[in-house]
């Protein structure tokens, strides 16, 4: 998509009523009679979408994920894009010690190599915004690395045009992350799985992460988990290898229209679920827990441990875990 296009489409729509995030200083919730995002799917680039039949499997190897959960370990990287975009990055990893604890500052690493899950924050919103998340995919045997963005987080400018820098914000950490595996005296030397990466984000970190398929394609993405996104400004010319795409995503959203995400979701022309939630709003469930982020959190991780561990046995629990309690409804094509 032409960048003069793309801004258009989201000064139109993200500047009226914005990406936001879920941030626990947001304050109120927004009542219904809030503005909604209304987008048709954004104009597509020319591609010949890969046939869903003739990819049934992640393109990692298939293997077993971990059965067991794990401790937390927490830790903060200051980095900065070309001396110009500071990007703190805050990076939980499996530790040692006994799970179920609270995450525990520059704890020795777990034994193994485990996969990396790259995730993107929500307009206004700040990575240990989603720590409940966030951790449990963390114990479920994942390294995940979530950058704050410059103009885009708690406390910045609000720029929301600035999402489409994100993609490569997110590039420019992966390849910081991925080099730890290889530094010698780093805690988490040996440990990551460099081969088994995701992309996962929400609202405006669900258009970033859509981004990293689409109009700035990080070929060493595996899979991507879109919470509350569109493909507005990033396009939905999803190119590239096979990579499995999860979308979650609140019927009732009130900031980003289910009509919108699901208009992505349909152009993903790979191995693909929607988890749709009939009461879910624009993800305020994704802050703390309950009964939605039960169903929410064991969805994705049964959704990871297929596409980055091969686990097909996980796989297979997908559905179950979906159906739980009645709270969701999922549209499989994996």
């Amino acid at each position: 998509m032409p960048r003069r296009v793309a801004s258009a489409l989201l000064a139109t729509a993200l500047l009226t009523v914005g990406l936001v995030g879920c941030s626990d200083d947001a304050g109120p919730a927004p009542q219904a009679t809030a503005p909604q995002v209304t987008a048709p799917a954004p104009p597509t680039q020319a591609v010949t979408p890969t046939p869903l039949a003739a990819a049934p499997t992640p393109q990692v190897p298939a293997g077993t994920a971990p059965d067991k959960a794990f401790a937390v370990g927490v830790r903060e990287m200051r980095l900065n894009r070309d001396g110009k975009r500071p990007l703190p990055v805050t990076v939980w990893y499996p530790a040692a010690g006994k799970a179920g604890a609270k995450p525990a500052r520059s704890a020795d690493a777990a034994g193994g190599k485990f996969p990396v899950v790259m995730f993107s924050h929500g307009l206004g919103a700040r990575p240990a915004d989603y720590a409940t998340l966030l951790t449990r995919w963390t114990a479920a045997g994942f390294v995940v690395a979530a950058p704050t963005f410059p103009h885009t987080s708690q406390g910045g400018d609000g720029n929301v045009l600035d999402v489409l820098n994100q993609p490569a914000d997110v590039s420019y950490v992966l390849t910081q992350v991925l080099a730890l595996d290889a530094k010698a005296g780093d805690p988490l030397r040996g440990r990551l799985a460099t081969d088994r990466v995701a992309a996962a984000g929400h609202s405006a970190g669900g258009v970033t992460t859509i981004g990293l398929f689409t109009a700035n394609r990080d070929e060493r993405l595996d899979a991507g988990v879109v919470f509350a996104g569109t493909a507005l400004g990033v396009g939905t010319a999803f190119a590239g290898a096979v990579a499995p795409q999860l979308f979650v995503h609140g019927e009732a959203d009130e900031v980003v229209e289910y009509a919108a995400g699901k208009a992505a979701y349909d152009k993903v022309p790979w191995p693909k679920a929607m988890l749709s939630l009939p009461k879910g709003d624009h993800g305020r469930a994704l802050l703390s827990d309950g009964a939605a982020l039960r169903v929410v959190s064991d969805t994705t991780v049964e959704f990871l441990r297929w596409s980055l561990y091969g686990d097909g046995a996980a796989k297979s629990r997908i559905p179950t875990d979906a159906a739980r309690d009645g709270i969701a409804t999922l549209d499989n094509r994996l």
